[in-house]
């Protein structure tokens, strides 16, 4: 992909929001859970599924991440963007039609989703390289 300053830019932002959400649900999950509202509980099976989508999304946002610092994994890392945010944003969307409206902040979460997976797909469009 070209070299550009904005692409560098969402890679950055967008592995950032990734590592900093993945490591927060795989260590702190009662807490972050806590910021929208939702109340884990003690369940340990619960806990243990929650955490397991924590660590995926970090270690996804660490990828994304070094897209923005190595040029070879700046393609790479922006489809696991767009896979990443789109899959999160839509999957939220279809939790609106199964099981109705969430709160604001469940519902602001899904719309930063949705814009960051869009940002991602515009700059796989603008900045790859023509074959």
């Amino acid at each position: 992909m070209k070299n550009s300053f904005l692409l560098k830019f969402v890679l950055f932002t967008s592995g950032l929001i990734g590592v900093g959400v993945g490591a927060s649900i795989l260590f702190i999950p009662h807490a972050f859970h806590a910021s929208a509202g939702i109340a884990l509980g003690d369940d340990a099976n619960l806990l243990n599924e929650v955490r397991s989508s924590g660590g995926i999304l970090l270690l996804a946002g660490l990828f994304i991440l070094s897209g923005a610092f190595k040029a070879q994994l700046s393609f790479a890392a922006t489809i696991i963007a767009s896979v990443t945010y789109l899959s999160y944003g839509l999957s939220r969307m279809i939790g609106l039609l199964f099981d109705g409206i969430p709160n604001d902040a469940l519902l602001q979460i899904m719309a930063l989703e949705l814009i960051i997976g869009g940002i991602c797909i515009a700059c796989l469009r603008a900045y790859r390289e023509r074959i």
